[in-house]
C-alpha cells in the first residue's frame, strides 16, 4: 500500500504530465517552448500534453486577484440550511462573481466559501448582506482572513511534483513577487483600474490568455498589457494558480478549523505550510484562529493526519473538522465547465 507521504493526486498521471502540470504550478504563463526547455522535450509535446489535459478537464491555469493585496477583505463563511436547501443555495453562492471555493460540507448539511466585495464599479450587495435573509438559511457565521500561510500560487503540486530543484529554479519567472520581503513592509493596497480588472476577468477564466487577445479586451498595446501583468505579479495583486478537476481530487478532502493560542499562530501557521496534506492554510479572526483545506489519499490518512501532525501543533486548543462533500466552485470567481 502506498504511505501517506509518497501519495500524491498528481500519482494517476504519466511523469511527463506530471512534470507539465507542477512547470505550469510554478509559472502558469511560462512560454511551452521555455517548459520544453527545461523538461527536456519539444515545445509542440508540452503544448499538446496541456490542451489534452485542458480539453479533460483535468487542470487549467487561472490568474486571479489576491484579494489582501487589493484592500478588499475576504472572508470565510459558513451556512447552515434546512436539509433540502444546501444544494440550491449552494448553487446560487456559486453563480456570483463575489464568492470563490464554494463547497458543500458534511454529507452536503452546510456550505462554506470565500467571498469578498465586489470591487470598484460593481455590484457590491455583498453576499454576507443577502445571506441572513434567504430562505431556509439557518444559521451564517464569518471570519475575515488576515493572513495566507499557504495557497493561491502554492499547491500540493508545489510540493509533491517530480522537478528537481533545478529546474524549478529555471521555472520561477523574473517578476515572481518576494514574498518575506513584501511582508516584512507596509505597504498601500494595489489599485485595480478599470483596465486592469478587464484584464482581472479574462485571466480568471484563462490563465494562458495571450497579449494580442488582452490587448483586444483592454483597448491597450500588446506592449502595455505585458508591461501590466508583470508590474500586478511582481505586487503580489495578480497570482496565477491551477484549477484541478476531479481526476486530481483526492478521496479525502475536509476543512480543519483550529483555536491556537495568539503566541504561537505563526508558529502553527508556518508548520502547516510544511505539511503534505495541507492545500491551504490561513490566520482568521473568531475563536478558531485558522483555516486550513486539508487533502489525503483516505479517511485513514486523514485520521492518521489529524492523531499525529495536527496533534503535535503546539498552543493548540481546539480543533473541528468537516469533510468537504461537493465542491461547486474552485479557485476562479466564474462557474466554469469543469466542475458542472
Amino acid at each position: 500500500m502506498e504511505s501517506d507521504t509518497n501519495w500524491s493526486p498528481l500519482s494517476v498521471l504519466d511523469e511527463l504530465d506530471q512534470q507539465v502540470v507542477q512547470a505550469l504550478q510554478v509559472d502558469g504563463r511560462a512560454s511551452f517552448r521555455r517548459i520544453g526547455e527545461v523538461l527536456g522535450v519539444s515545445d509542440q509535446t508540452v503544448a499538446r500534453r496541456y490542451a489534452r489535459l485542458r480539453s479533460a478537464g483535468t487542470v487549467r491555469v487561472l490568474g486571479l486577484v489576491d484579494p489582501l493585496r487589493s484592500g478588499l477583505t475576504p472572508w470565510f463563511v459558513r451556512v447552515r440550511c434546512t436539509p433540502d436547501a444546501a444544494a440550491s443555495v449552494g448553487e446560487a453562492m456559486a453563480r456570483r462573481t463575489d464568492t470563490r471555493w464554494v463547497s458543500l460540507l458534511s454529507g452536503g448539511t452546510e456550505i462554506s466559501c470565500l467571498t469578498h466585495s465586489a470591487g470598484p464599479g460593481r455590484d457590491d450587495a455583498l453576499l454576507l448582506q443577502k445571506l441572513p435573509h434567504t430562505p431556509r438559511v439557518v444559521e451564517v457565521t464569518a471570519h475575515a482572513l488576515l493572513h495566507v500561510f499557504f495557497g493561491q500560487d502554492l499547491s500540493p503540486v508545489t510540493r509533491k511534483g517530480p522537478l528537481d530543484a533545478a529546474q524549478i529554479a529555471a521555472l520561477v519567472p523574473e517578476d515572481a513577487p518576494d514574498r518575506p520581503a513584501a511582508e516584512a513592509l507596509v505597504t498601500d493596497p494595489v489599485v485595480l483600474g478599470p483596465g486592469d480588472q478587464q484584464l482581472m476577468d479574462v485571466l480568471a477564466r484563462d490563465g494562458r490568455t495571450s497579449a494580442a487577445d488582452l490587448a483586444t479586451v483592454t483597448g491597450w498595446s500588446q506592449t502595455r498589457v505585458r508591461r501590466r501583468l508583470s508590474e500586478l505579479r511582481s505586487s503580489g495583486a495578480l497570482y496565477y494558480d491551477l484549477d484541478v478537476g476531479g481526476v486530481l481530487a483526492a478521496d479525502m478532502r475536509a476543512a480543519l478549523w483550529l483555536e491556537v493560542e495568539p503566541a504561537r499562530l505563526a508558529e502553527v501557521g508556518n508548520a502547516l505550510a510544511g505539511h503534505d496534506a495541507v492545500a491551504f492554510a490561513g490566520a482568521t479572526t473568531g475563536t478558531a484562529n485558522v483555516y486550513a483545506a486539508i487533502q489525503c489519499r483516505d479517511p485513514g490518512a486523514f485520521y492518521r493526519y489529524l492523531t499525529g501532525p495536527v496533534a503535535a501543533l503546539p498552543g493548540l486548543r481546539r480543533t473541528e473538522t468537516a469533510p468537504i462533500h461537493r465542491t461547486l466552485k474552485g479557485p476562479s470567481p466564474f462557474m466554469d465547465a469543469m466542475r458542472r
